[in-house]
């Protein structure tokens, strides 16, 4: 929290200020102001639009009077541009993503008790080194770790293999660990939006990668299967892609657990790890997409791409 007698600020960005007036009463000491960045649905927020609030961000952490940041955003790409901001912020102040999983009009709607939750956290001090933070349902997620499990269900985001970072109980703020990967910091000037998510499934061909290469991508994510393998039929086109100087990173469509070069055969792990794909630990697809366009944003040389992976 603030030092004893200063009263905690925080900035709200959302579209809809006027949630504020019914939680006012819940937050004694806490002062608000609100500031609308956009009104587009979550399934239409680009890359560019994650750049320009990231910068946008950057420019009220140096404003002296707010100790916190609460961003609201809906759900359906929230974990994108969540992560988008932990690479490129250097916040020495909470910075925390909200959402809800039902509309206002709904019965039910969660958007209240989220919000009033997310400024608890952002208020907190021990919030700051912890990254950018997700809280929704009453939990406090690292968005490193959490992901949107389920389409419909209020507790959705979840940390599945090392579970919620802390909890909000009635308007106290509790951690209880620490995040699992320490912090990287990916601050270009601009990003290279021509990256893409390829799925490997039970026979897939190099069809999709060769068309992408031809269409000039400048990198690819392949989710394959299980430890980090691909059906041999892929492989011409990741061949492909590296000899073009694209660099091709492999995630897993299992959502729990890491990538690793550990099996031989043709379309192995270690197999593409010989033709030269960087593996990505634990990262899932939409992540490591985002990572990738970040470090593209800085060098297009392979091997110091590698280094932010």
């Amino acid at each position: 929290m603030a030092k004893q007698g200063q009263t905690n600020k925080a900035i709200i960005h959302d579209n809809q200020a006027e949630l504020l007036a019914n939680i006012s009463s819940e937050l004694k000491g806490i002062n608000l102001k609100s500031y609308t960045f956009s009104l587009k649905p979550s399934p239409s927020i680009t890359p560019d639009d994650m750049l320009t609030l990231a910068k946008q961000i950057d420019i009220h952490l140096l404003d002296e009077s707010i100790d916190g940041i609460v961003i609201t955003h809906g759900t359906d790409t929230l974990e994108e541009t969540a992560y988008f901001l932990d690479l490129y912020l250097d916040a020495k102040k909470p910075v925390v993503f909200t959402g809800s999983m039902r509309n206002y009009s709904e019965l039910g709607f969660d958007g209240l008790s989220n919000l009033v939750s997310s400024i608890l956290v952002a208020a907190h001090n021990e919030s700051a080194h912890h990254g950018v933070l997700l809280v929704m349902n009453d939990e406090i997620n690292s968005v490193v770790e959490v992901t949107k499990t389920h389409t419909l269900a209020l507790d959705t985001f979840k940390s599945l293999e090392f579970g919620p970072l802390g909890i909000i109980d009635q308007d106290n703020v509790l951690y209880y660990r620490e995040t699992h990967e320490s912090p990287i910091l990916m601050k270009p000037s601009s990003i290279e939006k021509s990256v893409e998510i390829v799925k490997a499934y039970s026979g897939a061909s190099s069809e999709i990668l060769n068309l992408l290469v031809e269409h000039g991508v400048k990198g690819i994510v392949i989710e394959a299967l299980g430890r980090g393998n691909v059906p041999p039929t892929m492989v011409q086109g990741i061949e492909n892609a590296i000899k073009r100087n694209i660099p091709v990173l492999i995630t897993s469509r299992c959502p729990k657990g890491r990538v690793l070069d550990s099996y031989g055969y043709e379309g192995g792990g270690h197999h593409l790890k010989q033709l030269g794909v960087i593996f990505t630990q634990n990262l899932n697809s939409q992540k490591a997409r985002v990572r990738l366009m970040l470090a593209l944003g800085l060098t297009s040389n392979v091997d110091e791409i590698k280094k932010y992976f």
